[in-house]
């Protein structure tokens, strides 16, 4: 071998050499950035997160634009923990990581908002059966205390026979994909 190739080569290796070091910095800076950048997202002291008691103002649309409800003009706007699912998950799950004062849209689909619709949440029964008091009427809605389990049941009636009445325990929203736009007010104190 002669002693140019012998340059080139050790040349070569040299220059790998400092291609790897310039590679490991630039890759632990990326790491170092995104690690503090996590770090303020997850630890950032006003984002909300489960546990907390929160305040909201909302509307509620379908996926065609149509609202379905809505607290903006309330007094007060919605109060509750995030993670007892005492509001739908997606909800919940839209605030964790929202600031104070700060608005966000999110759709939300219907496994995370009331569920899929349910066929067998219908239930033709005979209008004898029903309770001499209630008068059904189509789309009226009723409670009941369910045998099986004791359960509090809330059903709206969908179709009236001479014989029969059709029950459908779904909820109203069942199977539909929701879209909010939240103004996440704050924390509640109370």
């Amino acid at each position: 071998m002669k002693k140019s190739e012998k340059q080139k080569g050790k040349a070569a290796v040299a220059e790998r050499k400092q291609a790897t070091k310039r590679f490991t910095i630039a890759a632990a800076a990326v790491v170092v950035i995104i690690a503090v950048a996590a770090m303020f997202l997850l630890y950032h002291p006003d984002a909300a997160k489960s546990g907390d008691t929160v305040m909201i103002y909302y509307n509620g649309s379908f996926e065609n634009g149509t609202q379905f409800a809505s607290n903006f003009g309330d007094d007060s706007p919605l109060i509750f923990k995030i993670g007892n699912h005492t509001v739908i998950s997606g909800l919940e799950d839209a605030l964790i990581g929202m600031t104070p004062n700060s608005t966000k849209t999110v759709n939300i689909p219907s496994d995370k908002a009331y569920g899929p619709y349910r066929p067998d949440y219908v239930l033709v029964m005979n209008r004898s059966a029903l309770p001499p008091d209630i008068v059904p009427v189509v789309g009226n809605f009723y409670s009941f205390v369910r045998k099986e389990d004791q359960a509090v049941a809330r059903v709206r009636i969908t179709n009236i026979t001479n014989d029969t009445v059709t029950l459908d325990e779904n909820h109203m929203l069942a199977g539909q994909n929701l879209t909010f736009f939240i103004r996440f007010v704050g924390y509640y104190q109370g």
